[in-house]
């Protein structure tokens, strides 16, 4: 089953097929980023404020802020995690992306994009927090998202959260992940340094390398 209306399928087969060179070459040097208006479509709601936005291969990159709603989801070893206290305390950046464990793909390359992260951060994998969140939680257990994870090599560091339909939404609407339906979920990647610090945006695929040197720039600030 496609993550994807119909509609959407020429366009978003580019980016896969775009995406998967990105992910699967190596040595492979971005092209320079470029400033650009939001594209149709991507507009986002709430109390967000972007500074900027840029283009880059597979991805737009922007910052905004986003109020974390106060929902309690349930990891993927069952256990309870208040969602605020999970990213606006400590001292631990943050990547978060959506997915759902039946997704057949762009989620499976979103997890394994976060896999290589995990690996190229080597020993500094444990200084960052990876979160991914369910968008499709009726299916997506605890159990699931334990079997999902383990599919992945997922360490310690990276947790994945599931909950009610609602929270699952409340979530995804307060990061603009939102579109309505799993069937047209789209990639996205955000990342914050600290809990006061701005939200980095990844509209589209951003590859291993590029998060993990977006991990050691905005630390290295």
């Amino acid at each position: 089953m496609s993550c994807y209306s119909p509609q959407r399928k020429t366009s978003i087969l580019l980016s896969l097929l775009y995406a998967l060179m990105l992910v699967t070459l190596t040595g492979l040097q971005p092209v320079p980023a470029v400033e650009t208006d939001a594209p149709p479509g991507m507009e986002h709601t709430g109390h967000e404020h972007h500074q900027h936005m840029m283009t880059a291969p597979g991805y737009q990159r922007s910052q905004a802020t986003y109020p974390v709603p106060d929902v309690t989801l349930f990891d993927q070893h069952g256990r309870k995690v208040s969602l605020p206290a999970l990213l606006n305390t400590g001292d631990k950046p943050v990547m978060l992306n959506f997915i759902f464990t039946s997704c057949t793909a762009i989620c499976p390359m979103m997890t394994a994009i976060f896999a290589k992260v995990q690996t190229q951060l080597g020993d500094d994998a444990g200084r960052v927090r990876m979160i991914s969140v369910s968008i499709d939680p009726e299916h997506d257990t605890p159990a699931e998202l334990d079997a999902y994870a383990a599919r992945f090599n997922a360490g310690t560091q990276w947790l994945f959260l599931t909950g009610s339909l609602d929270d699952s939404i409340a979530v995804q609407k307060a990061f603009g992940a939102y579109r309505g339906d799993k069937m047209n979920h789209t990639p996205l990647t955000l990342f914050h340094a600290a809990p006061d610090a701005p939200w980095v945006r990844f509209d589209g695929f951003a590859d291993a390398a590029d998060l993990t040197r977006e991990y050691r720039s905005l630390l290295a600030n």
